[in-house]
């Protein structure tokens, strides 16, 4: 109980919280409208359309530490290439990962490269199984692609898009191993979601009983939006 206690007062543990459920917001909400996006892409009829599914893809195979390895160099402030294709536009250069204002934004673009390829392809799963009648008609009435897309697509897939919300939700709100290797959680704590604060109190300070508080708190977060999500998805059955 004291090890709870002693929770409230850590303002450490409390900006952890705030700093994991905004990671997990933009690393939920971008990948899902990219994928929806992408998906509604593939789905159309082209040359090669096979082939570029497949390259698509490729980024949700590769090892989770590999990929932050990758990034990291590609961070680099001086000999990373990601400033030099801002130089390129002619767009100021970053400090990405090493300033506390974008650390977090750029470890949630390596999430966004890694999976919105799988929510695209849920989506797509999603946009095959639809029926053609509702579309047919919609065309005879004279409705535009828009409306198509509102009207139509949207509701049928949302049950879709639910599904990839709530695997992504639970999947970036414990996310561990590409912010360890990219930041460490730094600059100083501004990239230290929970998992890394829970680390670092158990295995580099070896305050076991208070770590165990932060987990069973952690595992209360994650129950929680868990069951948030899945009531919403009950809400959007056909």
């Amino acid at each position: 109980l004291e090890n709870f206690g002693r929770l409230g007062a850590d303002n450490r543990f409390l900006s952890s919280i705030g700093r994991t459920l905004y990671y997990t917001g933009l690393a939920t909400v971008i990948p899902l409208v990219l994928g929806l996006f992408a998906a509604m892409v593939f789905h159309q009829h082209f040359p090669l359309r096979g082939l570029l599914r497949t390259a698509y893809t490729l980024p949700m195979m590769a090892t989770p530490v590999a990929i932050a390895l990758v990034w990291t160099m590609m961070f680099h402030p001086q000999i990373g290439v990601l400033n030099y294709l801002l130089s390129l536009i002619g767009l100021p250069k970053s400090l990405w990962v090493y300033a506390p204002d974008t650390v977090i934004p750029a470890l949630v673009l390596v999430e966004v490269w890694q999976w919105t390829p799988l929510v695209m392809l849920i989506v797509l799963g999603g946009l095959a199984s639809l029926p053609i009648d509702p579309y047919e008609s919609a065309v005879i009435d004279g409705a535009p692609s828009l409306d198509l897309f509102r009207f139509i697509t949207l509701p049928l897939i949302l049950p879709y898009l639910m599904v990839a919300l709530i695997l992504r939700g639970i999947d970036a709100i414990k996310a561990f191993d590409i912010i360890y290797v990219i930041s460490s959680g730094g600059p100083g704590t501004a990239s230290e979601t929970i998992n890394l604060y829970l680390y670092v109190q158990a295995f580099q300070f070896f305050q076991i009983g208070h770590s165990s508080a932060v987990v069973i708190v952690f595992f209360a977060l994650i129950v929680a939006l868990t069951l948030v999500l899945v009531w919403a998805r009950e809400r959007l059955r056909w």
